[in-house]
Order: structure tokens, then sequence, then C-alpha cells
């Protein structure tokens, strides 16, 4: 069953679009402090529905949504119909419906091939776009990274610290015993 049978080549590529900007506001709300997350999450979104929508169109040749209808298709001629010699020509025939066969499955390839490119060009460039804001990603999480590991080592010298004044203050009052913490 086919989905997308009913979906014209505007469509598809608003498709796309939609995709991407629906998963980019999900993340954005979801992180709302991380729009870097949000914009890379759309992109590779974009990318993929993209990259997906081309892919669908180069297994969908011979549909009418991408122009192969504009041309006619080739029909082979009726050699069996000829009296007298028409049975031996039925090799020539099958011949001739392989080739036409083969030359309309061409024609469809060809109104299909640009549609598919389009598609593939947009995922492309968002691949391009993604690899900067990739990397503006990383940083923000090496930062926010090394913001942590500082302030959980400031925590871990806090708490040795507590734990020697608890030490004098247990020594102050005379309890001898160390299983406490």
């Amino acid at each position: 069953m086919d989905i997308l049978a009913g979906v014209s080549t505007e469509w598809l590529k608003a498709l796309t679009w939609i995709t991407a900007v629906t998963v980019g506001v999900a993340i954005l709300l979801w992180r709302p402090r991380r729009p870097d997350l949000a914009g890379l999450a759309a992109l590779v979104v974009f990318m993929a529905a993209s990259a997906g929508a081309g892919i669908y169109v180069l297994n969908h040749l011979g549909d009418g949504r991408w122009g192969g209808d504009q041309q006619s298709k080739l029909s082979p001629p009726p050699l069996t119909d000829a009296p007298m010699v028409g049975q031996f020509l039925e090799p020539l025939e099958g011949m001739l419906g392989g080739v036409t066969d083969g030359i309309n499955e061409f024609v469809d390839f060809r109104s299909a091939l640009p549609v598919a490119l389009d598609f593939f060009v947009a995922a492309g460039w968002a691949l391009a776009l993604s690899v900067p804001l990739a990397l503006v990603a990383m940083v923000v999480t090496a930062r926010a990274a090394k913001r942590l590991k500082a302030e959980f080592t400031g925590y871990m010298s806090e708490v040795e610290q507590l734990r020697k004044e608890l030490e004098l203050v247990k020594r102050h009052v005379g309890y001898q015993a160390h299983d406490i913490i």
C-alpha cells in the first residue's frame, strides 16, 4: 500500500519541510535551552526526508506525477495480425515489445530524474549546513560538560572539607566510632 500515492511533487517537497520544522519545534520544546540541537535535529530530519523522497521518486518511475505522462508511450506494431506470416513474426513482435518497454522506462526515468535530483540536492545542502551546526553543538556541549565537571569538582572538595570538619567535631566530642560516615 502506497500512502504517498496521492501526493503531488509540491506536497512532497512541503512534507519534507513540515517534518523537519515539526521535529525542530518538538526538540526546542523539549530542550528550550539548546536551540542548536533543535536546529541540528531539524536539518538531519530534512536531509533524511529529502533523500527518502528522492528514493521514492526513483522507485515510482512510471508514476505520472513526475511528468512521464506528458510524452506519449510507445507501443509495438501488431505483427501477428499479418495474414499468412503473422505466426512467424511473433518472436519479432516480442522483441519489439521489449524494446518499446525499455524506451518507455527510459522516458519515465528521464522525466523522474530531475525531480529526484531536486530532492537529493536539498539533502546535500542540508548535509552541508549540518556540519557547521554540528560543530557549534559540539562546542556548546563541551562547554557545558566543562562547567558541570567544575561544579562536580567543587562539590567533591566541599564534601571532603565537610568530612574533615566532621572528624574534628567527632574528636572534640570524644566520639571514637568511625563507622557513621
